[in-house]
């Protein structure tokens, strides 16, 4: 395996240029398609499945279901329940070492340097706290004064200034009534009332949102779930929503997720990202059935600009296999599942006219819709289920160790050409 490190002065000057706290919304534009070959200094997660990650400076924070770490290159594991981190420069893991009792499944980062996770748990480093806590990066302390009581489990969360935005499976925090989605202040984690998307359920009695995004000027919020109204609009499983003012369902929506892909799913999207410009979301999905008219296990794209009815621009097709995490960096759509094959739309988990292999991840052109050449290639596992986009490249998490032909424990890092640095 050869081994590889990003010049020291390249990496000094990129870091030096990041905010001691990670953008909250925003991510970096990656300039080109990233390399196929992963940085050799990632750590290594040893069991369970890694579910979320975020980056605040120089530090990645990653959350999941694990209970054990080891650096790269090193036998020695460390434990770590269910959140760790390390640097970002070289990959050293910290000794940010919170004690969570359960799933980890949503990161982001929040002001002063801290990160808010969510997820399905009930207690942090002793303390009570139901699926949403806040941290201190440097000590891995619990911050007392943030402590809103969530009465089901969290699946996202995004923040933007002094605000705050949940989604999950749930009915209510800290006493307010909100199903699915609620707006929180993001210092001491109290409910904004003014916030409230009504979502009114697809299937059974529960509304679930599973991935929310933020454009990067902060002023749309996209949540797509089990759901088929907000705030008695109809949008069947993807919605826009105007937070910038009165909070108010967009006057944008698609049809194209109505149809149902099979009744064993509630909702079969899995996670939608936005384009760095705004321009465009991307959202990508599971389902049982599938066929070349059909929504299920595609990722799509849709112009988030102007208002009415919206069809997707285009849509890829694995032909059968599920995604379920989406990355958007304006050289390419990253996607993970674990799928076998992208420009598929005739396949039934057999490789169609035109299908290009991409075991576990690919990359879509966001212009043509089509593969590209793209093809580092992982163990498919269940598959991925978390991308970080960060100043020098493309984190991944998931639930195998395989991944560019290398071993990389559940974590692994695509760089960023412009920032590749030398081989030796």
């Amino acid at each position: 395996m050869r081994v590889r490190v990003l010049v020291p002065t390249v990496v000094a000057a990129l870091l030096a240029s990041v905010s001691p706290v990670a953008p909250a919304v925003a991510a970096p534009r990656i300039s080109a398609v990233v390399s196929t070959d992963p940085v050799d200094w990632t750590p290594h997660i040893r069991d369970g499945a890694v579910w979320a990650m975020a980056v605040v400076g120089d530090t990645v924070v990653v959350g999941g279901d694990f209970g054990a770490v080891a650096p790269a290159g090193s036998r020695r594991s460390l434990a770590r329940r269910n959140l760790m981190a390390f640097r970002l420069s070289d990959g050293a893991v910290t000794s940010f070492s919170p004690d969570v009792n359960g799933v980890v499944t949503a990161i982001a980062a929040a002001p002063d340097g801290s990160v808010i996770i969510g997820g399905d748990f009930t207690g942090v480093n002793g303390y009570q706290r139901r699926s949403l806590a806040r941290l201190d990066v440097a000590t891995g302390g619990v911050w007392r004064d943030f402590q809103p009581r969530v009465d089901g489990d969290v699946r996202a969360v995004a923040v933007r200034g002094s605000s705050l935005y949940i989604g999950g499976r749930f009915t209510g925090v800290s006493g307010v009534a909100r199903q699915g989605m609620a707006r929180l202040n993001a210092h001491d984690g109290a409910v904004d009332t003014s916030f409230d998307a009504d979502l009114t359920p697809a299937v059974g009695d529960q509304p679930t949102v599973e991935s929310i995004a933020l454009s990067p000027d902060g002023n749309r919020l996209v949540a797509v779930g089990n759901f088929a109204a907000a705030q008695g609009q109809p949008r069947a499983q993807l919605v826009m929503i105007d937070v910038a003012g009165s909070a108010t369902v967009a006057d944008w929506h698609t049809p194209f997720y109505e149809t149902s892909c099979h009744p064993q799913f509630d909702t079969y999207l899995r996670d939608v990202d936005f384009s760095p410009d705004g321009r465009y979301l991307v959202a990508v999905t599971t389902g049982h059935d599938t066929g070349p008219d059909l929504p299920c296990n595609t990722t799509a794209r849709f112009e988030a600009v102007g208002t009415g009815t919206r069809g997707p621009t285009w849509v890829n097709h694995t032909g059968g296999h599920s995604l379920y995490a989406v990355a958007a960096t304006g050289s390419a759509v990253y996607v993970g599942g674990h799928q076998l094959w992208l420009d598929n739309p005739d396949g039934q988990k057999v490789a169609g006219p035109g299908a290009v292999e991409r075991p576990g991840i690919g990359a879509i052109d966001p212009m043509t819709g089509r593969a590209l050449e793209w093809n580092p290639t992982r163990t498919r596992g269940v598959g991925v289920r978390a991308f970080a986009v960060c100043p020098l490249g493309l984190l991944v998490g998931s639930d195998t160790d395989e991944l560019g032909n290398e071993y990389h424990g559940r974590i692994g890092m695509f760089p960023d050409p412009a920032f590749r640095g030398s081989d030796r």
